[in-house]
């Protein structure tokens, strides 16, 4: 089993900046890929950016430029650097990791992070 939590949310002014941490523990050897999907209320949960195991990132069209996705395998964490927030960026926050291609399938969660971004 792998565990994730989440830290860093809150309440920012446009254009502010916000980190988010996410922490794994447990069975920390499954983990493959990890990223950050958003959830605004009424919307669809998106992905936000992805890193893969080896240090590949996408990102969201809308958050290239200003969001970094970052990743310390030391540490077992991922990070997400959010600048020039927008309130468009008002969401709750959702760490997510998947499992090395070579075991069975299986995603992992965080337990979601508000972040409000005030206009």
């Amino acid at each position: 089993q792998v565990q994730l939590v989440e830290s860093g949310g809150g309440l920012v002014q446009t254009g502010g900046s916000l980190r988010l941490s996410c922490a794994a523990s447990g069975s920390i050897f499954r983990i493959n890929d990890m990223g950050w999907y958003r959830q605004a209320p009424g919307k669809q949960r998106e992905l936000v950016a992805v890193i893969t195991s080896d240090g590949n990132t996408n990102y969201e069209d809308s958050v290239k430029g200003r969001f970094t996705i970052s990743r310390d395998n030391a540490k077992n964490t991922v990070y997400l650097q959010m600048t020039s927030l927008r309130p468009e960026d008002t969401a709750v926050y959702y760490c997510h990791a998947n499992t090395r291609p070579w075991l069975p399938s299986r995603d992992y969660w965080g337990q979601g992070a508000q972040v409000t971004v005030s206009s």
